[in-house]
């Protein structure tokens, strides 16, 4: 069975993450051949108490929930993914989920099941919010527009026919990320266009996977300012792909 070290990139979740990690672990226990790290990416010396104290507790009765990495400063969520998966040993697969719980614990495993199939052996996998009879997605309208926008930017920009490059699970062949880790640059909002731009640009194929998704209360979304830096980021990602082309 395909070890996966799976990253839960958290920025202030203390609030939230309780109603998610222990389910998580729960089923990554009944899976197998799972880590789970949670990455702390930066927050203030309180709230990193807060959650080393919840993960201590949790660590005693979820074995595949490893030590918490707990950055010095906010590196960005591609950057406290990126960190994390810096550290697996031994891992076949890599791969990261949201911390919110937006994304089911069960979903986390259907795709993990898959990625280890013989059917998707080698394919990165990414979760994507598609309406499809049997899924069921939950979204604000202002999120669902921000989300419809970024696609387009990423669709006509980068010339990738993609759904939703941004749900917050994502599985990866450790293999086809270390070929491309050195050259990724964007550790913001848009590191899984650059993700997913790399990933296809080094021959790994990328198949989108519907999911059940149900929108958390807590996010932060501006549609006007979100969707300028969205924006920015795609023609900052299709430049360094052209400069890497020649």
């Amino acid at each position: 069975m395909m070890k996966l070290h799976l990253v839960v990139p958290c920025y202030r979740e203390s609030g939230r993450i309780g109603s998610f990690l222990p389910e998580l672990c729960e089923e990554m226990q009944r899976l197998g051949d799972v880590v789970v790290m949670v990455v702390e990416d930066g927050s203030d010396a309180e709230e990193q108490g807060i959650m080393r104290d919840l993960i201590s507790v949790w660590r005693s009765e979820y074995p595949c929930l490893g030590q918490p990495l707990m950055l010095d400063k906010n590196l960005g969520k591609g950057g406290a993914v990126y960190a994390g998966w810096a550290r697996a040993e031994e891992a076949g697969l890599l791969g990261f989920v949201d911390a919110d719980g937006a994304t089911p614990a069960r979903e986390v495993a259907r795709l993990i099941r898959l990625a280890r199939s013989a059917e998707h052996a080698g394919q990165a996998l990414f979760a994507s919010r598609v309406k499809l009879l049997g899924r069921r997605v939950e979204r604000l309208l202002k999120r669902h527009l921000l989300g419809r926008i970024y696609a387009t930017l990423v669709s006509e920009l980068l010339d990738i026919g993609v759904y939703d490059s941004q749900c917050g699970l994502k599985l990866v062949p450790a293999p086809a990320y270390e070929k491309i880790s050195a050259g990724l640059q964007i550790k913001g909002f848009a590191f899984d266009a650059e993700l997913l731009a790399a990933l296809l640009d080094g021959g790994c194929k990328v198949v989108e996977v519907p999911v059940d998704w149900s929108e958390i209360p807590g996010g932060k979304v501006h549609l006007v300012r979100d969707s300028l830096f969205m924006a920015k980021d795609i023609l900052k990602i299709r430049r360094l792909r052209e400069e890497r082309r020649h």
